[in-house]
């Protein structure tokens, strides 16, 4: 089964992602410049979308065919889109899996990003960075992304603080930086999350987590084995209490993590595997000022 059916592959070519610094780069993209009218050149045309800037409507086309489009230019600045999804032992859990629904978040940015023609990056980590795809540009190396993706292990413990350091000293300029994970590390996501503000990446932070992690049903005496180090088991009697306990400590870690990023004038972002792919990107994103 595909990760992303052609309908919304179809749907994606119709958004842009967002972003509030801009990075200039060497190769003209479609995205649209900050600085507006100094050199945009016409490219084609899109669908238009609730809040697409009104400026840039065709009224001659509208009389012709009764539709609403938006004028495309070609621009001196684009947009280089790293993406980092976890790959570790932690991501193999849930129904829906964590880790099908982190690669099919991964392949959906990176084509929205390869068909406005910026620059896509796609970087897997677990105790480190593994082999990254990209740099690339272009729609025509989407089938390349969605194979490296599907493909990928998913194996070892999280090492946030040793794949973000190893990312952000080997990373030349800015851009935007998407982690997709469920940030489970001992030893915490502040310190790794600093490494990427500190040089100074937009960065969006993704938190995929399952149902049976948000909502438990489980009850009476369990043994549980950690994901990561299965030698770790913590037996357990499971009832009301327990539950009541074990919610107020994910809802604490959650809110953690998104108070660091927003305070750090970054994003976060909640996807539960719950809720459908589709509508996560083309909803949820675009309601959070992702894409637009």
């Amino acid at each position: 089964m595909p990760l992303l059916s052609p309908e919304l592959l179809r749907r994606l070519e119709q958004l842009t992602l967002t972003s509030r610094r801009i990075t200039a780069g060497t190769v003209q993209g479609e995205r649209r410049s900050k600085k507006r009218g100094q050199s945009a050149d016409f490219a084609d045309y899109r669908n238009y979308v609730p809040g697409d800037d009104t400026r840039f409507l065709d009224w001659k086309l509208y009389g012709r065919l009764d539709k609403l489009f938006i004028k495309r230019f070609l621009e001196e600045e684009d947009l280089r889109l790293h993406i980092l999804v976890d790959t570790s032992s932690s991501m193999n859990f849930g129904d829906p899996d964590k880790q099908r629904y982190a690669f099919q978040m991964a392949a959906a940015l990176g084509y929205l990003a390869l068909a406005r023609q910026d620059q896509v990056s796609v970087i897997p980590f677990s105790e480190g960075l593994a082999q990254q795809w990209g740099p690339k540009r272009g729609k025509a190396h989407a089938p390349r992304l969605f194979n490296f993706l599907e493909n990928l292990p998913t194996e070892g413990g999280t090492q946030l603080d040793r794949a973000l350091r190893q990312f952000s000293l080997g990373t030349r300029g800015k851009g935007l930086v998407v982690v997709i994970s469920d940030f489970y590390d001992f030893n915490g996501f502040e310190q790794p999350l600093r490494q990427l503000f500190a040089r100074n990446f937009e960065v969006i932070g993704v938190q995929v987590l399952s149902p049976q992690e948000l909502d438990p049903e489980y009850e009476g005496d369990l043994k549980l084995v950690d994901q990561e180090l299965p030698h770790l088991t913590t037996d357990i009697s499971m009832g009301p209490r327990t539950l009541h306990q074990y919610k107020q400590t994910l809802d604490a870690f959650t809110g953690d993590l998104r108070d660091y990023l927003t305070r750090r004038g970054g994003t976060y972002l909640a996807a539960p595997t719950s809720i459908d792919c589709d509508r996560l990107i083309l909803r949820i994103l675009r309601n959070q000022g992702v894409v637009r």
